[in-house]
């Protein structure tokens, strides 16, 4: 009986008491987490960058704007100023336009731009009224046709006079790799008709003429 109640005894002694179990509770329940001390030590060790640095930083930001932007009027668009009177009434002269070059193929009705290689020694715009293989032919009354088919051209402003059938005999073909252009003024306009111009050759067109910018009261696109 005496080793009973010794042994008891011993038992109670090794349980720890409410007070301890609490302050153990408490103690864990504060312990923060070493991440957390990491985290806020990092903090405290960044510092502000110097005003060099932010300069660095805007001034490679206006770089890499400025490539874009060099790269997009390079080789996408390109704005252009419309000079003489060679395609009115489609086009007047001063008005502002913006022409697509990346991946272009001429087409036919297309108003396109000229490089200063066509002969005239200056950038032109025109109309494409044939391309490669197609057969151009200007009859008395002053009507285009096309591969024996007269064109609805709503778009000029005048039909041909004698005077401005230009130097073939019609109808001519157009050479493998070029096209036949005119302006839509045809009485005012030196292109294709004329040997000083001729058939342009396709690596001669720099884009198609898409949208006008200017004036605001004819803003919009080119058909």
């Amino acid at each position: 009986m005496d080793a009973l109640e010794k042994t008891q005894t011993e038992v109670e002694q090794q349980k720890p008491s409410a007070s301890e179990t609490a302050a153990d509770v408490t103690a864990s329940e504060t312990v923060e987490p070493e991440g957390e001390e990491t985290a806020e030590q990092t903090d405290k060790d960044k510092k502000p960058r110097s005003m060099k640095d932010e300069i660095i930083e805007w001034v490679k930001a206006f770089v890499f704007a400025g490539v874009i932007v060099a790269l997009v009027f390079g080789f996408v668009i390109r704005p252009v100023e419309v000079k003489g009177h060679s395609m009115e009434p489609t086009l007047q002269n001063s008005d502002r336009l913006i022409e697509w070059m990346l991946f272009y193929t001429p087409k036919q009705g297309d108003i396109v731009i000229l490089s200063e290689k066509t002969g005239l020694d200056e950038a032109l715009v025109k109309r494409v009224i044939a391309t490669e293989g197609q057969t151009v032919e200007i009859n008395d009354a002053g009507e285009v046709l096309v591969d024996g088919a007269l064109l609805n051209e709503d778009y000029i402003y005048e039909p041909v006079d004698q005077e401005h059938h230009g130097d073939w005999d019609y109808p001519v073909t157009v050479p493998e790799g070029c096209i036949f252009v005119m302006g839509d003024n045809r009485n005012h306009s030196t292109d294709s008709r004329f040997v000083e111009v001729g058939f342009v050759d396709v690596d001669e067109v720099i884009g198609k003429v898409v949208l006008r910018l200017s004036p605001l009261s004819s803003f919009g696109l080119i058909n």
